[in-house]
């Protein structure tokens, strides 16, 4: 009497005679000799694999806990059945294993900002498992690196105090800054009204100077009569004036005559 069992797609039959491997099948209907044969069904399909926290140790000695995931296949399921005990827990610990030396070199800063070098480093240092397991490593990601309470603590007084100290030095280069603006634009107005009260100074200068040019010019080109007209202005300022006394050369007093406002000067001097 022959029994018959399906193995389904992507899996494979291990058929054991008195306990003993005999033969590997395929997916698809076979026949065996019950209570003398069995037949082992081994999944070929990609499987998913959580390992828990466990702890790790820096460099520098400090205790993070490290989540890992990983994705997994058989490849030799005669090897993956018979050939180890658990070839899943094995492949476990081989992880756990090169995980701890990877990290072990690295110290907790460098560590916690280097997960895909981390990752890369792990999926080298596993490499194909088949020859050992009869399993293969597909896909390896460390989820979290978590450092303990106490680190962590320490971390966050460090990240504070770093945070305080930037805005520290922001606050006090925000002031230097706005001191330095401040003086800069009162020294800057400073210069603006000396500057402006220097070009006013030289533009009265200017014309002062230009109106004595012009005054020389005229007067260097004027002749006799424009002198008289100015002495005969004189004399009747003078003459409509309260003083009785005046000064003159005396190289000039014989053409004092000659001046029809000295004879009313002296007439009024003399009616005084």
């Amino acid at each position: 009497m022959l029994f018959f069992r399906i193995v389904p797609q992507n899996n494979a039959g291990l058929v054991e005679t008195l306990g003993k491997y005999s033969r590997r099948c395929e997916a698809g209907l076979h026949f065996y000799v019950p209570f003398f044969q069995t037949i082992r069904k081994v999944s070929l399909a990609m499987r998913p694999l959580r390992l828990p926290d466990y702890s790790v140790i820096t460099a520098d000695n400090a205790d993070i806990k490290a989540s890992v995931t990983l994705n997994y296949h058989v490849t030799d399921a005669i090897k993956y059945m018979y050939e180890n005990t658990d070839s899943v827990e094995s492949m476990a610990q081989l992880v756990r294993g090169h995980l701890r030396d990877i990290i072990g070199r690295m110290e907790l800063n460098e560590a916690l900002g280097s997960t895909t070098k981390i990752n890369v480093q792990l999926a080298d240092a596993i490499g194909d498992l088949t020859n050992t397991y009869g399993i293969n490593v597909d896909r390896i990601n460390i989820d979290e690196l978590r450092p303990s309470v106490s680190i962590q603590e320490a971390m966050d007084k460090q990240l504070t105090a770093d945070r305080e100290r930037v805005a520290t030095i922001a606050k006090a280069e925000g002031e230097a800054r706005s001191i330095e603006l401040t003086t800069k634009a009162k020294n800057d107005a400073l210069m603006a009204t000396a500057k402006a009260e220097a070009d006013a100074t030289k533009t009265r200068a200017d014309a002062e100077r230009y109106r004595i040019d012009t005054v020389q010019s005229g007067l260097a080109g004027a002749d006799d009569k424009y002198f008289q007209n100015q002495s005969i202005n004189a004399f009747t300022t003078l003459a409509e004036s309260s003083a009785n006394m005046i000064v003159v050369d005396g190289k000039q007093i014989d053409k004092l005559g000659q001046l029809p406002i000295v004879g009313k000067l002296l007439d009024k001097g003399f009616k005084s």
